[in-house]
């Protein structure tokens, strides 16, 4: 009661734009456990619920159900260790979930009713920090004979389907398309956002663990030889099918979806080159409100672009909301993301243009885009200048060709966002541990 609310801060943006590292700058330990005292330690705690009310589309709190009051009164008192130890009971990656969460748990917390929610995201990812400082230890490697489980994917509901099966003493192997494992939070979270060591470092830790990693495969190409020699099989592809904007021009070069964007922009910090798909000096305009979204314009800030603009079909939120009205469900109000408030403190204001369908878009007369053609129901059609386009309208599903390649099999699972459809990183995470535990009650 004597404490407000205090969030970590973020770099000035003038400065944050200038590198590809991360955004945000944590509060001292000490700082946090002030913040974790806020908990109220309630009788019926809905941050850690994870259920969907009847009518709601989206869950109310955590999908992992972490035991946060229990969780944040650790961390109240110093007990950092044990607050790792609770909070590792139920979610096996907060350093993923501590950063790229949305926080539904948050938005469903009892002291949001009367005041502002305590800071739980924050308290998860120093809990996690603090963790990783002090050094985690790997799992016991499962014995030679044991049962083989093959997880084709390495996004969240991949990699958190290896973690348990091995925990439970299942021998995995995880197969990867992509050159390096993470899936999603690898190459479809920028590394602002999620910086790539915090991945790697997991991975290795899993490698230590017995679990074995093979990139660069397709699994399509090789399902017979990947069934005929597990006793399961778990396809973690995730929701990998961009949604397409079909309208006059969207076949003009410059033109892109956002998951190539982020994922050469990766690649290319990774590999210490240039990146082949560039903002540098260009308008660009980014057409979806979602994460992928925001993603995409800070990433374009960071490239250097000239302007950016993000076209959402969606009307603008209000700025407040009858909160006991909606509580604990989700609830939208106007805010700000890190790549919209960077680009509003850069060029003066905010990027975002509401309640606006995309209906064409312009060729420069060499087969390039030049402008987006716009409609939006107040201020009628409109050209935006753009000579780079990403479309951020989220996913329509898995990639068809892997779940057929893998339908003639049996004992054949799905995990994550190729059974659920795009979600929330703690939900798949959440998911990969449910078909996990199956999969370990059938096979052992």
């Amino acid at each position: 009661m004597k404490t407000g609310r205090h969030e970590h801060g973020v770099r000035p943006a003038a400065e944050a734009v200038a590198d590809f590292g991360d955004f945000v700058v944590d509060l001292m330990r000490d700082e946090q456990c002030a913040q974790a005292s806020r908990c109220m330690n309630c009788g019926v705690a809905f941050c850690q619920s994870g259920i969907a009310f009847p009518g709601a589309r989206q869950a109310t709190g955590c999908p992992l159900h972490n035991l946060i009051p229990e969780t944040n009164d650790l961390v109240c008192r110093g007990r950092w260790d044990d607050a790792a130890g609770r909070l590792g009971m139920t979610n096996p990656f907060p350093e993923f979930t501590g950063r790229v969460c949305p926080a539904p748990c948050e938005t469903a917390c009892n002291l949001g009713l009367h005041d502002e929610a305590v800071t739980i995201h924050d308290n998860e990812r120093a809990i996690s920090d603090f963790q990783w400082e002090c050094g985690i230890e790997p799992l016991p490697t499962p014995p030679a004979e044991a049962p083989l489980v093959s997880v084709v994917g390495s996004g969240p509901a991949g990699l958190a389907a290896a973690w348990e099966l091995a925990r439970r003493g299942v021998r995995v192997r995880v197969y990867e398309k992509d050159d390096r494992p993470g899936g999603l939070l690898m190459y479809g979270i920028p590394n602002m956002k999620l910086e790539k060591g915090i991945v790697e470092r997991r991975v290795k830790l899993m490698e230590e663990s017995g679990i074995e990693f093979a990139c660069g495969v397709d699994a399509c190409e090789r399902a017979d030889e990947i069934a005929s020699e597990s006793a399961a099989v778990i396809l973690a592809v995730g929701s990998r099918v961009p949604r397409r904007v079909d309208v006059p021009g969207a076949d003009l070069n410059g033109i892109h979806f956002a998951v190539d964007y982020l994922a050469e922009q990766t690649r290319a910090l990774l590999d210490g080159r240039e990146p082949l798909i560039t903002a540098e000096g260009k308008d660009v305009v980014v057409i979806g409100g979602g994460d992928t979204g925001v993603d995409c314009l800070a990433t374009a800030l960071r490239q250097h672009a000239r302007s950016v603009r993000q076209v959402i079909r969606a009307a603008c939120p209000p700025d407040s909301i009858d909160v006991p009205s909606v509580w604990p469900g989700p609830r939208a109000l106007y805010a700000q993301s890190y790549g919209q408030r960077e680009a509003a403190d850069l060029f003066g204001k905010d990027p975002r243009v509401w309640s606006t369908d995309t209906i064409g878009f312009s060729d420069d007369g060499t087969g390039a885009v030049c402008a987006v053609q716009a409609k939006s129901a107040s201020a009628g059609e409109a050209d935006y200048p753009a000579q780079l386009v990403l479309i951020a309208k989220g996913f329509t599903g898995a990639e068809q060709a892997v779940l057929d390649a893998f339908a003639p099999y049996g004992n054949v699972h799905l995990a994550g966002d190729a059974r659920m459809g795009s979600t929330l990183v703690a939900t798949a995470i959440a998911d990969g541990l449910a078909v996990a535990t199956q999969v370990a009650n059938d096979v052992l």
